[in-house]
């Protein structure tokens, strides 16, 4: 993976790098300073005691202190900021981004998988992010300031000291070899982490895992991936440790090597005490930026594994999209036509929808019925665009859905699933999802409509009653009259109802049901039902076989023909 993609992350932030690297090398040069300070010190204010100098002398090196680290603070502020504001690009993006894939990704993805990726390895980047470009140039440009004040002292001692420098690279990027690969086993294994938690947690998983005790397994396999965890994590911060330490042993031998050169015999009196400890002052200084780039190097090359599974998602291809060109519906009048279309589910065997031609003329009902597996719920998220067809196209008023903008097909369109997904808030703000800016009189009277006002207006808190992680404070009849009542708030002028009364008793089904069919009567509605009990007075009903059309008509004459339907009646 190259390391442009990752510098373009930046690029819209380099007028503020530009500030940063100035005031860093701004720093690194006052910073130079000092010790040409302390030789003057050494050599000449306190041999001589010249006290007006010492004071001058000494005055010098505190104001360099006082620069540097004013300097640090507006350096530390200014780069944080970029690298947070590239952090938060960077998560809203990828979530953007995964928002619009199609369900097919959600189905064979892992939740886990996707909370990881978005948590912690965007996480486990952040310290990369906010502060690898600036210590790079911090370490840079102190290295090479420091590089020319040793040589201005003493180029011999120079020679010396950079001896050291291509074996401690080597090392470095042998070190950084072995994080990356320990750090892409880290982030798969805490991926596998998160699956077990979102699958041992929730209350659905909790619920399942009493019924069925298989608790203490879980426990064990939770167990087993925070083992394999932590023995990632220890190997990952030990992993070259030896290697480093060896080398931190030889940065701080040179020091000694020389003060033993400058006590040798035939260089006694070449080198002043004063040029000697300004020397080996700037010697710990620059091995301390020396080290910092190659620690940089060694994070950064570990944090390839991170960057390379968040582009591995942004990367991902959307299957349904935004149109380059989008057509406006206009005053909508609700004529659905499923023309000729055709369509398998990824790694299907045989299309899941085969081949159908259905119109639904605007103001009336189509009901799909079928044995489970026959392709009406597939049909059904067709309609929404959940899914692109194979072949054919489905039109409203005459444009094919895929020339639509998704936030106006969301608008004419809505769905009630006999999957139920209501939000952990309240039960106002889980209707306002359908529509933000509805009043609490709107909300109500949608809520009547899919007679649930009475059940909410009886709670303690009313309307503002959390619903509860997945709506588990409910029942499920009562989720589904919530669900209805969200969809009509928004008031689709096209209505797919997936066995929307499917979850409710008898009684209350027949309530429900006579508020949709008040209802369906100024929409274009396509029912899914298994109980035809729901569908009898549909203006047409078409009857699904394995994906095809084998029946249609009208109730009474779909009987009178004793075939599919009449079998299904009985």
């Amino acid at each position: 993976m190259s390391l442009r993609r990752i510098a373009r992350l930046f690029r819209p932030h380099r007028g503020p790098l530009a500030v940063v690297v100035a005031v860093i090398a701004a720093s690194s040069i006052v910073a130079m300073a000092s010790p040409f300070l302390l030789r003057a010190v050494i050599d000449d204010a306190l041999p001589h005691r010249d006290l007006p100098l010492l004071a001058w002398l000494a005055g010098g090196m505190v104001a360099v202190a006082a620069v540097t680290a004013a300097l640090g603070v507006v350096q530390t502020w200014i780069s944080t900021g970029v690298g947070q504001r590239v952090m938060h690009r960077l998560r809203t993006d990828v979530f953007a981004h995964l928002q619009r894939q199609s369900l097919g990704f959600f189905t064979r993805t892992r939740t886990g998988e996707v909370q990881s990726r978005i948590t912690n390895d965007i996480g486990g980047m952040q310290t990369v992010v906010t502060s690898t470009a600036t210590s790079i140039a911090a370490n840079l440009t102190t290295v090479v300031a420091t590089a020319v004040a040793m040589v201005a002292l003493s180029w011999q001692l120079s020679l010396v000291t950079l001896v050291v420098l291509p074996p401690a690279i080597l090392i470095s990027r042998r070190v950084a070899r072995m994080r990356r690969e320990l750090t892409a086993a880290r982030q798969r294994e805490l991926a596998d982490l998160n699956v077990t938690i979102e699958e041992g947690l929730s209350v659905d998983a909790a619920a399942l895992h009493r019924t069925l005790g298989t608790g203490p397994a879980l426990v064990e396999r939770f167990t087993a991936s925070s083992a394999r965890l932590t023995d990632l994590e220890l190997r990952s911060q030990l992993a070259g440790r030896w290697r480093m330490a060896t080398m931190s042993v030889v940065f701080a031998a040179i020091p000694a090597l020389i003060y033993l050169g400058a006590g040798l015999p035939w260089t006694v009196g070449e080198l002043s005490i004063g040029t000697l400890v300004a020397f080996t002052s700037l010697q710990a200084g620059i091995f301390r930026p020396l080290s910092g780039l190659l620690d940089v190097g060694v994070q950064v090359a570990s944090s390839l594994a991170l960057f390379a599974r968040i582009f591995e998602y942004q990367d991902l291809t959307v299957d349904i999209a935004d149109p380059e060109h989008p057509v406006e519906l206009g005053d909508v009048r609700g004529e659905v036509r499923i023309e000729g279309v055709t369509f398998t589910h990824p790694g299907g065997d045989r299309p899941a929808v085969d081949d159908v031609d259905l119109t639904i003329p605007a103001g009336t009902t189509l009901a799909l019925v079928g044995e489970t597996g026959s392709g009406k719920t597939t049909l059904g998220a067709l309609v929404a665009r959940l899914h692109d067809p194979d072949a054919g196209r489905i039109t409203i008023d005459g444009v094919d859905l895929r020339d639509l903008r998704l936030a106006d097909l969301a608008r004419v369109v809505g769905v009630v699933s006999q999957e139920t997904y209501l939000l952990h808030t309240t039960v106002r703000e889980n209707l306002r999802a359908a529509k933000p800016d509805a009043t609490d009189a709107e909300v109500e009277a949608a809520a009547r409509a899919a007679r649930i006002h009475d059940v909410v207006a009886a709670l303690p808190e009313g309307y503002d009653t959390m619903v509860g992680a997945r709506g588990h404070r409910f029942s499920g009849g009562e989720k589904q009259r919530i669900a209805i009542a969200r969809t009509l708030l928004r008031d689709p002028r096209v209505l797919v109802l997936d066995e929307a009364t499917s979850a409710l008793d008898t009684e209350t089904e027949r309530a429900v049901q006579l508020a949709l069919d008040d209802l369906a009567r100024h929409r274009t509605t396509l029912t899914i039902a298994h109980r035809l009990s729901t569908v009898r007075h549909a203006d047409r009903i078409a009857v699904l076989d394995h994906g095809r059309v084998v029946e249609s008509g009208t109730h009474a004459e779909l009987v009178d023909r004793e075939g599919r339907y009449a079998a299904l009646a009985a």
